[in-house]
């Protein structure tokens, strides 16, 4: 759900940082808003993006970083959703290093992912194995990996257009 208020939800983001002990808690009030929300983004960007050739790429923010986790790990060390938990977290200080996100709010997301326990750095990989294993992943596009990277928290948009020195950096913060 954390993902939702990145892609295109400031406020919604906002309210998960404000409520996040309820939803551990499992809060029926908290789950049902969060639950609701989260299914309406969704429907919103797949009712504009059917046939996922645009927007709907937007849903795999984290998911780049998180797949090659997965993968590097044989499918055995972390659960999906914690491996594109920590993807997120990768996604947002990419973001930052390529100049586009503030710092500031890589540290609020670093902040609520450790609240919920859901990881903010991957020991058992590599960065050149991570790097090996999203080179593999299903958007990389003529040879260019494409990334879901952030302007803010709750504007998001799809690229190959960054320089790779600046993945190399991340992957080495965040890997390893």
């Amino acid at each position: 759900v954390i993902k939702y208020g990145l892609i295109c939800d400031a406020a919604f983001f906002a309210w998960l940082e404000a409520h996040m002990e309820e939803l551990l808690q499992a809060e029926p009030a908290a789950l049902a808003h969060v639950i609701h929300r989260s299914c309406q983004i969704k429907a919103e960007i797949v009712a504009r993006d059917e046939r996922e050739t645009g927007d709907r790429a937007l849903l795999n923010l984290g998911h780049t970083f998180g797949h090659a986790v997965e993968s590097a790990t044989g499918y055995k060390e972390w659960l999906h959703g914690e491996a594109i938990g920590g993807g997120l977290l990768v996604a947002a200080a990419m973001s930052r290093e390529c100049g586009l996100l503030q710092a500031a709010e890589v540290v609020r997301l670093h902040k609520l992912l450790e609240r919920t326990g859901l990881p903010t750095h991957f020991d058992s990989v590599a960065p050149e194995a991570a790097l090996e294993h999203m080179r593999i992943d299903k958007k990389v596009q003529s040879g260019r990996i494409r990334l879901i990277l952030m302007r803010k928290i709750g504007d998001t948009f799809i690229t190959a257009d960054y320089d790779p020195a600046a993945l190399a950096r991340t992957l080495k913060e965040y890997f390893g």
